[in-house]
């Protein structure tokens, strides 16, 4: 017969480590992680102002070095999103509401979608792009959202 013995001793809590980084919220722990990360992902302020963004990001979205678009709104900064119609028509305002990285921020949960997202130069095609966005609390209210982009 099997013998089992149980003994209780004192819990191990882990010693809060101060962070040495300038920005010690939540926001700017992600920015240090999505700035090196070799996954396309983008995080963004309340604001919609990009705080980081990955090389790879910048590559999938078009949107060149990710230096330029630090500090700027996420659509004012290059990103031309289209509708999945045969025109191709820029997204209206309504339709730029629903996408993952602002929906997150707006709705406070994760958001799904797809993106087409207009090639940098005319000779190229389009991407489609899954996009997978959760918002980013700071003192349990929403200061930004972290998204992830794959390309379909």
């Amino acid at each position: 017969m099997a013998h089992v013995e149980l003994s209780l001793s004192e819990a191990f809590v882990p010693a809060a480590r101060a962070s040495t980084e300038p920005e010690s919220d939540n926001v700017g722990q992600w920015s240090s992680t999505v700035s090196r990360a070799d996954e396309p992902c983008l995080l963004i302020d309340a604001d919609t102002r990009v705080v980081a963004i990955s090389t790879a990001g910048c590559e999938l979205l078009c949107l060149g070095e990710p230096d330029r678009l630090i500090g700027r709104p996420l659509l004012d900064g290059g990103l031309r999103l289209l509708d999945f119609t045969a025109n191709r028509g820029e997204l209206t305002e309504a339709e730029i509401d629903k996408i993952p990285p602002l929906l997150a921020l707006s709705s406070g949960r994760l958001a799904r979608g797809l993106l087409r997202v207009q090639a940098a130069s005319p000779n190229s095609s389009d991407a489609t792009v899954d996009a997978i966005s959760t918002p980013v609390l700071t003192d349990g209210s929403v200061a930004g959202s972290l998204t992830f982009f794959s390309e379909v």
